[in-house]
């Protein structure tokens, strides 16, 4: 009975963990294409840019980012006041090969790689996110100039008149 009750913890601090660090759930079955429509029109409607986030349940490295992101405050209002977000799968069971061409195949810098679109829907930036890295992880400073490089205040031209 004393090994029961412990083999029952163990696995409830198993599952809360992994429940945890599963702040995003990529969907093989999920239409990429259809998704990224109604993002970008929610984006237009709102003044704001879609950030795709393509990766896997699988990636390590897209989870990290995940539960980094979400656990910072100020991350999270630049990309809540700037940007629709939508998850890509890139996955054996699904590599989404017709929404990687229409973004610029931008699995070709590994996961999770990010890809910028305006709210017309026109790709206009992908960032390789080991260039966000520092360490065994990701650099707070890197990620929020780069979200804040790429808000519809940062690129439109009139913000600098």
């Amino acid at each position: 009975m004393k090994n029961l009750k412990l083999l029952i913890s163990i696995i409830g601090i198993f599952i809360s963990i992994n429940a945890y660090s599963q702040t995003e759930v990529y969907d093989p079955s999920a239409d990429a294409k259809a998704a990224i429509k109604e993002a970008v029109s929610l984006a237009k409607k709102s003044n704001k840019h879609v950030f795709v986030k393509v990766g896997g349940n699988w990636c390590g490295w897209c989870k990290l980012y995940a539960k980094f992101t979400h656990q910072d405050e100020e991350i999270m209002k630049v990309m809540n006041d700037n940007y629709v977000t939508v998850l890509v799968n890139w996955s054996k069971e699904n590599k989404n090969e017709e929404t990687m061409e229409y973004l610029g195949n931008p699995q070709r810098f590994g996961f999770p790689v990010f890809v910028i679109l305006d709210s017309s829907g026109k790709v206009i930036h992908i960032q390789n996110s080991g260039n966000l890295e520092s360490g065994k992880g990701y650099d707070k400073n890197k990620v929020m100039q780069f979200i804040n490089g790429w808000t519809p205040t940062a690129v439109n031209p009139a913000t600098y008149k």
